[in-house]
């Protein structure tokens, strides 16, 4: 047989499908640690400049990397009047208040304690979406879930011993931060749905109005440093280029490619590595009834985020393993057969939620 009849028998082969630079597991450690440690960028920012000059840096770089991303993408900033609004209050809630209130927070509790606070995210939003969401209905699981979260809570600020020794201010602030979250994803998904606009205009747009937020509000409420230190000026470059622009367009190629539900999973290590990085770095103390607490904390937030018949949808997935075939997504971003974000929406209604960001 000839070499021409062997290539005219033989099947073309399929064309290579691009792989991303690097595995999602590494993009998945990535966004841990970075999100972990903006904790502690956030504790060093303080010790050379005020709260809000911290929010305002956080909110300078992170809008020039995803300007930057915009450029080479030539994408435009979403168009409309009435979706800058809903852009505007968006970034209020996801960016300028709880910026704000977690580095406000750090001013007198430790980075562990506000990076715990953090993960209780899930849980306010849980309880408030069974009231503002029509299509999520409460389980047995998921009340269960948010019971025992907040049993952790209690455990974490050690309610026993009458939370001694804790700063009430500051944690409340922390609490009031990991509750501007789903204050803000529920407004998202009720307002900028279907607005047609990709993840990265409408998220370049909602940071740019939160640093113009920051903006007005800085000047007002402080005063200009005398020194400039070089340490906390750093703290500051990172929390902003790193754990607010690069890792935004992480976490959106990382829910593209496995889906929002294992991109989420994301949440439940940054408390983990923000009170590692604590300790290890900052030379924190931590008391039994932290971790012991933080633990309980995430099992409640991730009961929470059970939903009713995901075991019979995992099942299927694992026998329709290999099988999945990709599909263009509303916003042009590719999601895979079957997948939905969560509460069953597609993944142009329910962006990718922000719930571990610091």
């Amino acid at each position: 047989m000839s070499t021409t009849t062997v290539s005219e028998q033989t099947p073309p082969a399929p064309a290579r499908r691009t792989r991303p630079p690097l595995s999602w597991r590494v993009r998945f450690a990535f966004l841990s640690l970075v999100w972990g440690f903006s904790f502690l960028f956030m504790k060093v920012g303080t010790e050379g400049f005020a709260p809000f000059q911290v929010t305002l840096g956080r909110l300078v770089f992170g809008t020039a990397v995803l300007a930057v991303a915009m450029a080479v993408k030539r994408e435009r900033l979403p168009r409309g009047v009435r979706t800058w609004a809903h852009l505007a209050v968006a970034g209020f809630f996801l960016n300028a208040l709880p910026f704000s209130l977690f580095a406000y927070s750090e001013l007198t509790i430790p980075s562990t304690l506000a990076g715990i606070c953090n993960a209780t995210s899930p849980l306010w939003g849980m309880a408030l979406s069974l009231v503002a969401l029509s299509e999520d209905r409460p389980t047995r699981v998921r009340v269960a879930g948010l019971g025992l979260g907040f049993l952790g809570v209690l455990t974490v600020l050690g309610a026993w011993q009458g939370f001694h020794g804790l700063d009430a201010r500051g944690t409340s602030m922390a609490l009031l931060a990991s509750l501007s979250y789903p204050v803000g994803w529920i407004y998202v998904r009720r307002t900028l749905a279907g607005s047609g606009a990709s993840h990265l205009s409408l998220t370049g747009g909602q940071l740019l109005l939160a640093t113009v937020q920051l903006a007005v509000v800085t000047p007002v409420f402080t005063d200009l440093p005398r020194h400039w230190s070089v340490l906390p000026l750093l703290a500051i470059a990172a929390l902003g280029a790193l754990g607010t622009g690069l890792a935004m367009l992480v976490q959106y190629g990382l829910v593209a490619e496995v889906g929002p539900t294992t991109a989420q999973m994301v949440t439940y290590f940054v408390p983990i590595i923000a009170a590692a990085a604590g300790v290890a770095v900052l030379g924190e103390q931590l008391s039994w009834s932290t971790p012991v607490g933080a633990v309980v904390v995430l099992a409640g937030a991730a009961l929470t985020q059970v939903r009713p018949g995901s075991g019979s949808r995992l099942a299927a997935r694992g026998r329709a393993a290999g099988t999945a075939t990709e599909r263009p997504s509303p916003s042009g971003q590719p999601t895979r057969d079957g997948e939905t974000a969560r509460d069953g929406q597609p993944q142009q209604a329910a962006r990718p939620e922000p719930a571990g960001r610091a």
